[in-house]
């Protein structure tokens, strides 16, 4: 009887083990998903965790408490709830505003912009620097890694990633600028690879000591990563964003909350959309594409307004639209852009038939400038705008493709916390 009691025991124990090893294991699958649910703001409470990942109350509670172990989020455990509520409010959940942060940058016609970025996009703090971006990718990149790398300095924050964002098409996984057509990048410059080696060099390094991964991505597709993710496209399913930033048009199609770039990183190349067949001659070879119709050169020149030598070419081009409208020549300039605008839309939503459309840059403030002009020639030109218009927004968030490519470096983390934190 004693064997037997003993043997019973033994099994007894070994279950609990393994039924502890289990819950512990299935509680650290759960850390990256419980992340990604706070840092969308899809979770702002424990009751709500606890439902999205389908677990018991205590291994929400668990997980929820390893992350804030983790410096990734905050719980508060005492939160107040609506006067005359019945019950115990949820724990509130929230990233962490002290914690970790990654280093994002991004190159443009005009320079380039650094920042550190936290969890749920929040940007900490940006250090623009204007200079004539030279043939060299490594002379810039250099630049705005040293600028990130003083912000690091200055706040004492702990980096795990680096994402860069580009005004070209990007070469998956490679990391190569396929077209810089407004840099004056060789073709193909295998920026990625560039990134890594000055980062190496700025000596920064991850909460474990081993240098932190880099990510690189095109700057449009990572402002509509971030759009989608923590902006004014938060809960489209099919999200198409077209903007232009100091130069050019750029276009991302956001589909079931993934990026469509295509087969290679080419997918949504709408800059090189004609809407004017006897118009500019562009980049590409052909006239009258979007991206020398519709960007700030072309509002400027439209307006019979000679390029000054102070400030980039889309703050000139945003100044005159937004000081200046009561103008005729500038009124009659903004028109123009407009219909054109709305014309390449029209044929997008054809093709694609978006649930929502968001544009940034100078088009946001065309959209501002004359909402129900733009909102017109769309539905008019469009199969679909007769039948229900889709709803056309401006971006919300301000440097969207800074926080698209902290989106970048932030998704290891997103996948395996401990792993990139602890190691």
């Amino acid at each position: 009887m004693p064997s037997i009691f003993c043997l019973g025991s033994a099994q007894s124990q070994n279950r609990r083990v393994t039924q502890t090893r289990t819950r512990l294991e299935r509680g650290r699958g759960a850390l990256g998903p419980a992340l990604a649910l706070v840092h969308t703001g899809r979770a702002p409470t424990r009751a709500v965790l606890t439902a999205e990942l389908g677990v018991t109350r205590a291994t929400a509670g668990a997980v929820a408490a390893e992350l804030e172990a983790l410096r990734l989020i905050r719980v508060d455990t005492r939160p107040s709830g609506p006067g005359g509520s019945q019950g115990r409010p949820s724990h509130r959940l929230a990233v962490d505003p002290e914690g970790p942060v990654v280093l994002a940058v991004q190159v443009h016609a005009d320079g380039f912009r650094a920042g550190l970025v936290g969890l749920g996009g929040q940007v900490v703090v940006t250090a623009p620097g204007s200079m004539t971006v030279p043939a060299d990718p490594a002379h810039v990149l250099g630049a705005v890694v040293e600028a990130g790398a003083g912000l690091l300095r200055d706040t004492g924050r702990v980096c795990v990633g680096v994402g860069l964002a580009v005004p070209s098409a990007v070469a998956q996984p490679e990391g190569t600028a396929l077209n810089p057509l407004h840099l004056a990048w060789p073709a193909g410059a295998p920026v990625l690879q560039i990134l890594t080696e000055q980062v190496a060099l700025a000596g920064i390094t991850g909460p474990t000591g081993t240098p932190v991964a880099c990510f690189v991505g095109n700057d449009i597709n990572l402002g509509a990563l971030a759009e989608h993710r923590h902006g004014a496209g938060h809960g489209a399913q099919h999200l198409l964003v077209v903007a232009t930033g100091h130069r050019g048009v750029g276009g991302a199609l956001v589909l079931d909350g993934r990026l469509h770039t295509g087969s290679s990183g080419l997918a949504l190349e709408v800059g090189h959309f004609t809407v004017n067949p006897q118009g500019r001659p562009c980049h590409c070879g052909l006239r009258g594409c979007l991206d020398v119709e519709v960007d700030p050169l072309a509002l400027l020149e439209e307006a019979g307004r000679t390029p000054g030598p102070e400030g980039s070419l889309l703050e000139q081009a945003t100044a005159l639209l937004r000081e200046e409208y009561a103008d005729p020549a500038v009124r009659a300039a903004a028109h123009a852009l407009i219909d054109r605008l709305g014309l390449g839309l029209a044929g997008l939503v054809n093709v694609l038939n978006p649930d929502r459309i968001l544009l940034g840059g100078l088009h946001r403030d065309l959209l501002d400038a004359d909402p129900e002009r733009l909102r017109a020639v769309v539905a008019d030109r469009s199969l679909w705008g007769r039948s229900g218009s889709v709803p056309l927004l401006g971006c919300a968030l301000n440097h969207n493709s800074l926080v698209g490519a902290a989106e970048l470096a932030w998704q290891p983390v997103l996948d395996d916390p401990l792993g990139v934190l602890v190691g």
